[in-house]
């Protein structure tokens, strides 16, 4: 098969993969913290091992980068646990949707970072994402589990936007392996101070899916991205890496038998062409 073919294919096996985690905050019967201390364990030797076999260094080229690994593994740690949370509080159609706010939050911040300027374009963008997250909002009412779904999903996307942004700037010059496996031991040891009794008497089967949660569904994703970006363009994997909410309701409609109402269809429609645009015009700029 073509190289370039093949790693379209291994994008998008990529991207669903990473659009099945959310499936875990539903069959896995433990707190959103829980799930992702042990998720943060399992991904952290993975990926660790990963880069020893690949013949990578473990060690980070500069003391201040330890430092910048910290920051992004706190908060990756934030992350990690509100979107466990916004699925759990909501549904994981909800859940992804608030999630990929991130493209048009990360336009809204990178001013900050990059020293460029915003367009209107961009403040058209924010408005149709608000649109999209209003008219998937049941109430306003924290009272209602999906609005809080939704808040901590957006929340959660915040934080990734923000991690995101300073990976870019501060830490990109490390594979994405590395970088991962530096931020999940963050997690893990940030984490080992909220972790349940709960975690300690689940069942077998329960560990048995944290470990797929580490392995498969998170280690093995960030080897096949680093592996795809070899043959295919930046734009090409950010393009791709928008249909994860795409994928992530047709699974959560598959497995769990969700079913969302139009409301959640259109809302999505929303967010998720406004990222694409975001994601596109980017590269564009990138290029200048």
């Amino acid at each position: 098969m073509d190289p370039v073919k093949k790693s379209l294919w291994s994008l998008h096996l990529t991207v669903i993969l990473l659009g099945a985690t959310a499936l875990f905050s539903k069959v896995i019967p433990l707190s959103a913290t829980d799930i992702t201390f042990g998720r943060s364990i399992v991904a952290c030797l993975a990926l660790f091992t990963l880069v020893k076999m690949n013949g990578g260094k473990l060690t980070l080229a500069r003391k201040k980068d330890y430092f910048i690994g910290i920051g992004l593994g706190l908060l990756m740690a934030a992350h990690w646990v509100s979107y466990f949370a916004a699925m759990q509080y909501s549904s994981v159609s909800v859940g992804m949707i608030a999630l990929f706010t991130f493209p048009v939050i990360t336009v809204l911040i990178e001013p900050f970072f990059e020293g460029i300027r915003l367009v209107w374009q961009d403040i058209l963008s924010a408005l149709v994402v608000l649109i999209g997250i209003f008219l998937i909002v049941p109430e306003v009412s924290l009272q209602n589990d999906v609005t809080l779904g939704i808040l901590v999903g957006v929340t959660s996307a915040v934080l990734y936007a923000f991690r995101n942004v300073c990976h870019r700037k501060y830490f990109s010059h490390y594979s994405g392996s590395l970088a991962m496996a530096y931020q999940t031991l963050v997690i893990f040891f940030c984490l080992s101070f909220f972790i349940s009794p709960d975690l300690f008497n689940a069942s077998g089967k329960t560990y048995v899916y944290l470990a797929l949660l580490g392995t498969f569904f998170t280690a093995v994703p960030h080897a096949l991205i680093a592996t795809s970006l070899q043959h295919l363009r930046a734009k090409t994997f950010s393009l791709v890496a928008c249909m994860q909410p795409l994928y992530g309701v047709i699974l959560a409609i598959i497995v769990l038998d969700e079913q969302p109402n139009w409301q959640t269809y259109v809302g999505g429609l929303l967010v998720i062409s406004a990222a694409l645009y975001e994601t596109v015009n980017t590269q564009k700029l990138h290029k200048k």
